[in-house]
């Protein structure tokens, strides 16, 4: 890092964690008690501070990594300080553990597109110090640096594992990735990513000394026809089948197969990947969800998705591929007939977003759910559109975590998008300075409406007294 990359990266972080600490000011003295979620984890991480470490509520799903760690933290911190009686692991202590998670994973995301972006000399130091505050006030996770959730703590470990993998630190990422699946289980699955990435160089590596010998066409120019991709099938079946292949791959992979083999034996134990309450997180196939995902991400990078040029390209690609764009129309529309789930929560719970985007949207009519494919479809083909630059093994490999992170959830949760978004962000190309800091004006507009809803527009239910408020 330069000097002037350093001075500007760390008054771009100095900066933003003085704005997020007034924030957190204001959001402790709204909302003091615990809400939300924050009824289960607060008196379950100020057990552990009072030293009851075999106290447990059957209603929390996640594993104890957030509590271990704020204990771990606060503890010797009000020692160090003098700290006695409530303050210490008070709900603003505990709240605050997440922000000081916000600002590591400002640090994490900078370095992440500093290593996958290190090949593109276009880009300014600027740019890439605009990228990572862009996507360090993501809206849908920077609103829960405020509370004491999960999410911050699972992405800064999700996010530093996946930083030790691009340098070759495998046992490293494999115990972050630990420390990741402690938070929230579903977390495996970017271990899985991990272990892939390393499996799609190889597999890329051993597919352009294929494409040398039989003296065809590099790989960037042979994607997107669906010969071709069967052709890619067919090498990868053949590469994995065979046995110096995958000894190769283990020997490279190993520290990542031990900790898949642990949640599998934790499966085993457990009885399931869901710690508590079971009823409220019943696992399904909920494909839906991966349309979800395409329309979430749209809205939130519409300056890389939605531009004209992308729009001109896809209504070429139909008219060229008209056979394909059906079938996919087909297949799509009976995805959503068959696989369709309703959570109670998204019914009920009138606090998040996402109950009035199913009110107003999909309740209207029930064949909205279907008018929306051909949305969909260009959302997936701009998605796909935008990773043109990764090898098609890297493609596959997300692909595949992604469908297994989002799924089998049966409830409509934005939170559960968070790091399958982060990934694909990080990975695709850079644009122009102007389209960078379109991008951070509309995070830092949809935070703004977003905390102005919760700490000023409150409201009350018909058979309680609690103030409820509005959130993701």
């Amino acid at each position: 890092m330069e000097r002037a990359e350093a001075y500007g990266f760390s008054g771009a972080m100095s900066g933003s964690f003085l704005l997020s600490c007034l924030l957190f000011a204001a959001v402790s003295r709204r909302q003091r008690g615990p809400y939300m979620d924050e009824v289960f984890h607060v008196p379950q991480a100020q057990a552990y501070c009072h030293g009851r470490f075999l106290q447990w509520d059957p209603m929390i799903t996640t594993l104890p990594g957030l509590y271990l760690l704020s204990v771990g933290v606060v503890k010797p911190a009000a020692w160090l300080l003098g700290w006695t009686g409530s303050v210490v692991c008070s709900v603003a202590m505990l709240r605050f553990i997440n922000l000081l998670f916000s600002a590591g994973n400002f640090y994490l995301l900078y370095l992440l597109l500093f290593k996958i972006q290190q090949k593109n000399k276009a880009v300014s130091c600027f740019q890439r110090i605009v990228s990572a505050l862009t996507l360090a006030v993501f809206p849908t996770l920077y609103f829960f640096t405020f509370l004491y959730y999960t999410d911050p703590g699972s992405v800064f470990f999700t996010l530093f594992s996946y930083l030790m993998c691009l340098y070759g630190n495998h046992k490293t990422s494999a115990l972050l990735g630990f420390c990741g699946f402690m938070f929230r289980q579903t977390n495996i699955v970017w271990t899985v990513f991990c272990a892939g990435n390393v499996v799609a160089e190889k597999l890329n590596e051993a597919w352009k000394i294929e494409l040398h010998k039989k003296k065809e066409e590099k790989i960037s120019s042979r994607k997107g026809s669906f010969s071709d991709l069967t052709r890619i099938l067919q090498f990868l079946v053949e590469y994995l089948i065979s046995p110096k292949n995958l000894v190769t791959l283990t020997a490279l992979t190993w520290p990542y197969i031990i900790l898949v083999s642990l949640f599998f034996v934790f499966i085993f134990i457990n009885g399931g990947i869901v710690v508590g309450d079971r009823s409220s997180h019943e696992a399904c196939l909920h494909f839906p969800q991966l349309f979800y995902f395409l329309s979430f991400t749209v809205f939130f990078s519409f300056p890389h998705l939605l531009t004209p040029a992308k729009i001109r390209r896809f209504l070429m690609s139909l008219q060229k591929h008209p056979v394909q764009y059906s079938l996919i129309t087909v297949i799509s529309l009976f995805l959503i007939w068959k696989f369709t789930y309703v959570h109670k929560y998204l019914l009920a719970d009138n606090r998040h977003y996402t109950f009035y985007i199913w009110r107003k949207v999909f309740q209207r009519h029930e064949l909205v759910k279907y008018l929306l494919v051909p949305f969909y479809i260009f959302a997936g083909w701009s998605f796909a559109d935008t990773l043109k630059s990764k090898s098609i093994f890297w493609i596959l490999m997300y692909f595949v975590c992604l469908l297994a992170v989002t799924v089998p959830q049966k409830l409509l949760e934005f939170r559960y998008f968070i790091l399958p978004f982060l990934i694909y962000r990080l990975n695709i190309p850079f644009l122009s300075l102007y389209t960078q800091l379109l991008e951070l004006a509309f995070y830092i507009l949809v935070n703004a409406v977003t905390f102005y809803l919760f700490l000023n527009r409150t409201f009350h239910w018909e058979n309680s007294d609690e103030v409820q408020r509005f959130m993701w």
